[in-house]
């Protein structure tokens, strides 16, 4: 299975970094990419993390994927799906042969959601068939855990354990409530990228400093 995500953020935020990091070490360095990047993007733009970790990146877009990545096979109308919250039929595990390609636009890890899948339906007409993943918000990470799930393990979608909007307690007062849905592991608790909940708490921190 090979994922793409349309980096639609301003640069690379710790948080992105991080889910990017994550979905790597998920789906290994040679079936993900990054596209539409801005634009005279270099290698000293991208986190050294992510060039250690081998992240495939381009300025191109998604038509021009054979020429960003010669080994991949061109895109073909109906054989790439779109995760979009607002599709009308969700991932189903024998989709898997229907669709060659998973596209995100950091469209599922934003709060309040933005509208990024009309952005990407009006650039590709024809191309993208949407399915959706439930009717929660999901970091970019969990949605393509959740993809994989449904596509490589054959999983139904109400099969697999999600907690919603979990508190995550560093003190008695201290607490970060976060909006996104993530799938559960076998212990129960959220998956998270490596390092995100320390960056949860720093940014729980400099928000508690900023209001005193």
């Amino acid at each position: 299975m090979k994922y793409i995500i349309e980096h639609m953020e301003e640069g690379f935020s710790e948080w992105v970094t991080l889910e990017y990091a994550q979905i790597l070490r998920d789906v290994g360095n040679d079936n993900l990419l990054l596209t539409s990047l801005p634009e005279g993007t270099n290698d000293s733009d991208i986190p050294e993390l992510l060039r250690k970790m081998g992240l495939k990146w381009t300025t191109k877009s998604l038509s021009d994927i054979p020429e960003a990545v010669p080994s991949w096979e061109p895109l073909q109308n109906g054989r790439v799906c779109l995760l979009d919250p607002r599709a009308e039929l969700d991932l189903q595990p024998e989709d898997s042969k229907q669709f060659d390609y998973f596209v995100f636009g950091g469209i599922l890890g934003d709060h309040p959601p933005r509208d990024r899948t009309k952005e990407l339906n009006i650039a590709y007409p024809g191309l993208l068939v949407g399915r959706r993943l439930g009717d929660k918000q999901m970091t970019t990470d969990t949605a393509i855990r959740t993809t994989q799930l449904i596509i490589k393990d054959q999983k139904k979608f109400e099969d697999i354990k999600f907690i919603d909007y979990p508190e995550f307690r560093f003190s008695k007062k201290e607490a970060t409530e976060m909006p996104f849905r993530y799938v559960l592991d076998s212990q129960g608790n959220p998956i998270l990228p490596e390092g995100m909940l320390q960056l949860i708490k720093k940014d729980s921190q400099q928000s508690l400093d900023d209001l005193l």
